[in-house]
Parts: C-alpha cells; sequence; structure tokens
C-alpha cells in the first residue's frame, strides 16, 4: 500500500516535498516512482528511483528542478520539487514496481495520489 502526500497550492517559484509511505517488508527491493496526471492529459513520467537509491532518471521537464530519494528505513519515497511552474499543477502519483523504468506500466502498485497546484 502506498500513501503519497505533501501537495498543495503555491506560486511559482516556490517549491514543494511530496512524500510516500509504503507498507511491507521489502521496499528496499522495489524500484519507486512518481508520475503525474494533468487535466484532461495522460499520466506521465515524473522520477524514478532504483531500489538502493544508486539510480535516478528524470523527465526532462523536471530535469534539475525535481529531485527524487528516498529512506529505505522510513520506506519513503520523496520527491523535492524546486521552482515549481504552473504547467507542473497535476496530480501526482507515486508507484512502486520491479523494473527501473520510465512506463506507467510496468508498475505494479500506485498510491492515490496528491494534487499540486502552482499559481501563476
Amino acid at each position: 500500500q502506498l500513501q503519497a502526500s505533501g501537495g498543495g497550492l503555491v506560486q511559482a517559484g516556490a517549491s514543494l516535498r511530496l512524500s510516500c509511505a509504503a507498507s511491507g517488508r521489502t521496499f528496499s527491493s522495489h524500484v519507486m516512482g512518481w508520475f503525474r496526471q494533468a487535466p484532461g492529459k495522460e499520466r506521465e513520467f515524473v522520477s524514478t528511483i532504483t531500489g538502493s537509491g544508486r539510480l535516478t532518471s528524470y523527465a526532462d521537464s523536471v530535469k534539475g528542478r525535481f529531485t527524487i530519494s528516498r529512506d529505505n528505513a522510513k520506506n519513503t519515497v520523496y520527491l523535492q520539487m524546486n521552482s515549481l511552474k504552473p504547467e507542473d499543477t497535476a496530480v501526482y502519483y507515486c508507484a512502486t514496481g520491479p523494473m527501473y523504468t520510465t512506463s506507467p506500466t510496468r508498475y505494479t502498485y500506485w498510491g492515490q495520489g496528491t494534487l499540486v497546484t502552482v499559481s501563476s
């Protein structure tokens, strides 16, 4: 089970940190990913991190602004979002799966989503 939190309403240029808490004893062996879905658009990849945290990947649209990290002792993955833009407005979902991939179809469990709204 995944529980995402940390969303909210912020102005452009602000920062937010999303958290995703996972239940289960094998958290450290699973890839974690963040995806987002804006109104009227398809769900898109944001970032992913391997179980060890050694490898990370980002969508070009967030590279240099967002940072993914994880604390395996707390079964939690984070998404630090800086320099937010109105186009970052979306529901953000965390997901877990066995593969290090940007494809949402490869992730098996999804959290409920947390809304991020960035005003201009």
